[in-house]
């Protein structure tokens, strides 16, 4: 039987071998374009993405990578061309000098916002303590992650692709992005939580890859008081979060998570 072509796929024949058959087919594989990145004419960026929700993506990378907030950001405008996709910024006040410098971006591997930096001080970004935020029961966590997988449309087909989800303080998921990129897919989040007028400090962030530094700097940015993680953080994502007040789990399954900073946020159910 035919598979429909959801967005963000791409159709290709392949030879299934199994038990010793082998069998022709078709499948449905994750498309991984490159995006050229432009503010106010000046090429900033060139990073592989899936090609769906850029807007989402734009406003996203525009506060977490290059500090434009929401209302600072005027217009985007996305457009395909033969070679991939070409993303076009507009911002109300000119860009910092550091953004422009033609030295720090370089070509990105699926969306890594630290490639291209030369100097140590500009990597290590510490942002702002975060809020309060509600109080988030242990169980929420598992209800977010239960629902998260029939959430993710293009993984389902594909198995390729990164998700980032927001969910309310009772675990009831809100929002979701993919990417084949996990920066991406949190930018993707982060930017589509903008353009709906989402508080972050209202829930709790869930992403479906390790917790790096990068995310925990982009969760931390955009105020979001908890970033839970189905895989392992790193020993600098856990020295920012517990600087910067982000309550982070690891290792979160149906039955067990770990808390490396910050665990008074979370409650006994």
């Amino acid at each position: 039987m035919p598979i429909d072509r959801i967005a963000g796929t791409a159709r290709r024949e392949v030879v299934d071998a199994t038990g010793g058959m082998r069998t022709t087919r078709q499948d449905l594989l994750a498309e991984e374009v490159p995006l050229a990145i432009h503010a106010n004419g000046e090429p900033l960026a060139v990073m592989m993405v899936s090609p769906c929700d850029l807007e989402d993506f734009a406003c996203g990378f525009a506060l977490t990578e290059l500090g434009i907030a929401r209302h600072d950001l005027l217009s985007v405008d996305v457009q395909s061309l033969l070679e991939g996709i070409r993303l076009d910024l507009a911002t109300r006040h000119p860009l910092p000098r550091h953004a422009l410098d033609p030295q720090r971006w370089l070509p990105g591997r699926s969306g890594c916002g630290i490639c291209g930096h030369r100097h140590l001080e500009e990597v290590v970004r510490r942002p702002e303590s975060v809020g309060q935020g509600p109080a988030i029961a242990s169980s929420a966590l598992e209800v977010a992650l239960a629902a998260l997988g029939k959430q993710q449309p293009v993984n389902a087909f594909t198995g390729a692709l990164h998700a980032a989800a927001w969910a309310r303080p009772d675990g009831t998921l809100v929002l979701v992005r993919e990417d084949v990129g996990r920066h991406n897919a949190l930018d993707k989040l982060i930017g589509a939580m903008l353009l709906g007028g989402i508080d972050a400090a209202s829930g709790f962030a869930l992403v479906t890859s390790r917790a790096s530094y990068e995310m925990v700097a982009k969760a931390a940015t955009a105020g979001m008081p908890l970033l839970a993680a189905i895989s392992a953080p790193t020993a600098l994502a856990v020295d920012l979060a517990q600087g910067c007040g982000l309550t982070l789990v690891g290792f979160l399954r149906r039955d067990r998570h770990v808390v490396y900073s910050h665990a008074g946020r979370l409650t006994a159910d």
